[in-house]
């Protein structure tokens, strides 16, 4: 069988499909191509990050498509209920970059109550003739003791908390399915690289609760139909809070966002995803007081080599090995 990875796939995940048969073609080919390409060398297997599209016109246009793999969690470039009609099998891998991206959220909350995303671009331009000055302006925050609240609390927000938790923060959370439970707190379980475990208990409550409590608040939500962060939310969180968005582009109001700092209704922000990706609107990218990054949560070597070998696994598991 073949397998187009049109947006790539680590080397240990070609080795693992190679040796059970299957021919891994990565080429890259633009959207308004795939169609074309994936029936003229007739592709089983398509796998893709968030870049490439797989709409209705290419599942409609591929009757050979037998499977699509998604490298990362959310499938919101996928038309899957028209691929369930079609019988073409969709799968991720929901927990393969949980660590990377929750180790980005981390980053950028050190870089805004740290206000490295300023200093940076200030160092080069004043760091000669001010730097005094520049010291006296960048007097950051500690995260110790600060409360950080969690919307979305799945594997990645699970990740989240606990680095959190490891640098003394406190973790509240939000999660609508959570809520529906009668437990007001729920185990967190932390595992250190020399054996040792711990459990936490992490408090739910409801999102306008903890947009009130927080100081800090991360985003971890499937792409939604309107927004989890508007003007509203902004008019409930703390003057002094942060927050920060590696989930999904559309889940956080930019052009609110971009009004609440600039009206110091909030500290900073931070953005690793945005709605009109790739093409960012440049009041964003020129806002000094958000830490801005091209969406690369997943985008470690040890992440994607879990993706590689992961979707892999699936894809043996399913169709068996060709040789």
């Amino acid at each position: 069988m073949k397998i187009l990875a049109n947006d790539g796939i680590s080397a240990s995940g070609i080795q693992k499909l190679e040796e059970a048969g299957y021919q891994v073609i990565l080429t890259k080919v633009a959207q308004e191509q795939l169609a074309n390409y994936i029936q003229e060398k007739e592709i089983s297997i398509l796998l893709v990050r968030s870049a490439t599209k797989v709409k209705k016109d290419i599942l409609e246009a591929c009757p050979g498509l037998r499977l699509i793999g998604r490298a990362g969690v959310g499938l919101d470039n996928i038309d899957t209920a028209y691929a369930a009609q079609k019988k073409i099998k969709v799968i991720n891998t929901p927990s393969a970059s949980s660590r990377s991206v929750a180790e980005l959220v981390l980053a950028h909350l050190f870089t805004g109550v740290r206000h490295l995303q300023k200093a940076n671009r200030e160092m080069p331009l004043e760091g000669e003739s001010h730097f005094k000055q520049l010291k006296k302006a960048f007097v950051g925050r500690e995260l110790y003791g600060k409360t950080l609240g969690i919307i979305g609390f799945g594997n990645i927000g699970r990740e989240v908390a606990k680095l959190a938790l490891g640098i003394g923060m406190n973790v509240i959370a939000n999660d609508l399915s959570l809520l529906d439970k009668a437990e007001e707190t729920l185990p967190i379980a932390l595992a250190f690289p020399d054996g040792q475990h711990l459990t936490l208990q992490i408090t739910l409550t409801s999102k306008e609760d903890l947009l009130q409590q927080a100081d800090f608040i991360s985003i971890h939500v499937p792409s939604q139909k309107d927004y989890v962060i508007g003007a509203p939310e902004f008019e409930l969180m703390k003057k002094t809070a942060g927050l920060i968005n590696t989930a999904r582009g559309g889940v956080v109001d930019e052009e609110a966002l971009d009004k609440a700092l600039r009206a110091h209704k909030l500290a900073f922000a931070a953005l690793d995803v945005f709605k009109e990706e790739p093409h960012p609107p440049i009041k964003l990218l020129m806002n000094p007081d958000i830490s801005l990054s091209p969406h690369i949560g997943g985008a470690t070597e040890e992440a994607q080599e879990r993706i590689g070998l992961e979707l892999a696994q699936q894809i043996i598991a399913t169709f068996g090995n060709q040789n």
